[in-house]
């Protein structure tokens, strides 16, 4: 039903909600971002997420009672889902994440993580069981952005906002223009320095056609890239790379069409 896809790493605002609605087809990075190295394969960044998965689980099962374990698994278990080669590999991880997430989420009612996970988790099933579980996964988002608006780097409001830009709109399910909005500039008035709350903006000015926000959003991106490509660098980030560029190239086209007399 989805394309398989290569999609940001633990920021938690993963190209989920355009797989939704539309799918993604697998990307490999390209030269232009890893400057001066070798760009990491396909094969390379699912062997990294299968790696980390196994770490989190042994020690998860190590100690079961730690909650930095028990989310740092169920992200595990959402990273390495989004290389899942088909939807059985899917449901599968997503479901050992949720398994992990809900006990937490009761025993640590106050930890941001633990709902922030949880939501992800559910999202991946989402994917293939259409919008049933969407009430779920806003209702923990909004928890952990009522806990932590700043975790992951404004994860809870780019989570959000990308939810409420994707779904449909009432009533067959929450989509709504404000409160996307609402959200998504409050995710990069959070980390204006993370380039996944800009290109979140950015889409969605250009699908409302707010020619404003569009040449703001234009001015912004570049004066982020460079220190971006700094901070978040490494093998961990290689698959946010290799979407983050794509998206910036098209969207700068389709931007400059938007402005276009």
């Amino acid at each position: 039903m989805f394309a398989t896809s290569i999609s940001p790493r633990p920021a938690c605002s993963r190209r989920i909600w355009s797989l939704l609605v539309l799918g993604l087809t697998l990307l490999v990075a390209g030269d232009t971002v890893f400057a001066h190295t070798t760009p990491p394969t396909a094969a390379d960044m699912v062997a990294y997420a299968e790696k980390v998965l196994q770490a989190a689980r042994a020690r998860h099962e190590r100690e079961p009672t730690n909650a930095e374990a028990a989310w740092q698994f169920g992200r595990a278990c959402f990273d390495r889902a989004e290389f899942a080669a088909n939807d059985t590999e899917r449901a599968t991880l997503a479901v050992e994440g949720i398994a992990a997430m809900r006990p937490l989420v009761a025993r640590e009612p106050k930890l941001a993580a633990a709902h922030l996970y949880l939501a992800m988790n559910l999202g991946q099933l989402a994917l293939l069981a259409a919008l049933k579980l969407v009430d779920e996964m806003e209702h923990e988002f909004k928890a952990a952005h009522d806990l932590d608006e700043h975790f992951e780097h404004a994860g809870p409001d780019r989570n959000l906002g990308q939810l409420y830009f994707q779904a449909p709109g009432w009533p067959a399910s929450v989509g709504s223009k404000s409160k996307a909005r609402k959200h998504l500039e409050r995710a990069v008035a959070l980390a204006p320095d993370f380039p996944e709350n800009q290109l979140n903006l950015l889409e969605a000015y250009c699908q409302w056609k707010d020619l404003k926000g569009i040449r703001r959003e234009l001015k912004s991106l570049p004066a982020l890239w460079p220190a971006a490509k700094t901070n978040f660098s490494g093998m961990a980030w290689a698959s946010s790379w290799a979407d983050w560029e794509r998206r910036r190239a098209a969207l700068e086209t389709l931007a400059a069409r938007r402005l276009a007399p």
